[in-house]
């Protein structure tokens, strides 16, 4: 048995050289690779589509840069993940300065650089943008930024910005796809085609024309009280701040900004945990360094559980009003300005006190 099993090896060796070595095995190996990756990019490049998931998002971006195109002359732009749309209501802060607002947040696995692109195109000297980033936006690494939903709606929909960035973001954006990804848009083309009812408006609110979500009331939100808290994760190092690849991202922005007479200003997002001081010190720092203005209120941007909708970062909508009425009158001074009063009485902001005081942190 054992003289049999060498023969049978021997034979296999014999066979295996040839069969890799064929010039003509070869090229058929190569070409069939080939065709499986043009397939592969002809399906997830102009046929499979993802309209609920990522549809959702990518109409969220095109909407808020559409009324930014109508706007002629200064106006404000609000940079950041959820919590902008859902902490930040321009529907009250734009009367309150006299400055057109757009709220121009989407999420925070949007990719940096594939945001700042987009706006790079809408911004305009005189104007000005508030960055509430959220922390996970400075410290999330290079790999896991390249592909966030942003990569996926570039190569299905938006390849004259995929061409502004990086060549390994082409990369990061052909290879975004799998097995699931093509189920998922399966089912969600069905659906789109079945003219399925989206329940997210019932369930979550909804945005108005200035790109503020709505709708998120203190009832809407009552049955994720009891989970926010354990969604709260532990603060960013001022070590991992200053050494992000976000933080580069935001520091290129800045000085595109400058050289073209576009004001930014950095701030805190809205969140139920405390921030370390010196993680604080090390936001403030990106932006005071590199040509901007930092803001930052009393409060440090932090409010207690019941103020709080869905995740520790989204304020609900009164919260949303009275934190954006603190806000106008903090920017104000920085835009030379003077704050008018709001175009409403203020609802009450469980945990917020009557008149916060502004401060802001020296150059």
């Amino acid at each position: 048995m054992p003289r049999d099993a060498a023969r049978l090896t021997d034979a296999a060796t014999d066979v295996v050289p040839s069969v890799v070595s064929s010039p003509t095995t070869f090229r058929r190996l190569l070409y069939a690779t080939l065709a499986s990756l043009l397939l592969y990019a002809v399906l997830f490049g102009a046929i499979l589509d993802r309209p609920l998931e990522l549809g959702f998002l990518q109409h969220q971006l095109d909407d808020r840069l559409a009324r930014a195109a109508t706007i002629r002359g200064p106006k404000l732009v609000i940079l950041a993940g959820s919590n902008g749309p859902y902490s930040h209501r321009c529907e009250v802060i734009e009367p309150m300065l006299a400055l057109p607002c757009i709220n121009g947040g989407v999420a925070v696995g949007i990719g940096l650089d594939y945001l700042f692109a987009r706006w790079r195109a809408r911004l305009h000297a005189g104007d000005v943008v508030y960055l509430p980033m959220e922390q996970a936006q400075y410290t999330t690494p290079r790999t896991a930024a390249a592909l966030g939903p942003d990569a996926a709606i570039m190569f299905r929909h938006d390849w004259s910005t995929l061409g502004t960035l990086a060549p390994r973001r082409w990369f990061a954006a052909l290879f975004a796809f799998d097995l699931r990804a093509a189920l998922m848009s399966v089912i969600e083309m069905s659906l789109v085609a079945a003219r399925f009812h989206d329940p997210r408006t019932e369930a979550t609110g909804t945005s108005n024309a200035w790109g503020d979500h709505i709708g998120h009331t203190i009832l809407r939100g009552a049955a994720s009280q009891s989970v926010i808290a354990t969604m709260v994760g532990p603060p960013a190092a001022a070590g991992a701040i200053r050494t992000g690849y976000g933080t580069g991202l935001i520091v290129g922005f800045l000085r595109w900004a400058r050289a073209h007479g576009v004001l930014v200003i950095g701030g805190l997002p809205t969140e139920l945990a405390a921030t370390p001081d010196a993680t604080r010190t090390a936001l403030a720092a990106v932006y005071l360094t590199h040509g901007g203005d930092f803001l930052e209120l009393a409060n440090h941007s932090r409010y207690p559980l019941t103020a709080f909708f869905d995740t520790p970062l989204h304020l609900n909508e009164p919260c949303q009003i009275a934190h954006s009425i603190l806000l106008a009158r903090g920017l104000a001074p920085l835009l030379g300005r003077a704050a008018r009063e709001p175009p409403a009485h203020a609802p009450d902001c469980p945990g917020l006190p009557g008149e916060a005081v502004l401060v802001q942190l020296p150059r």
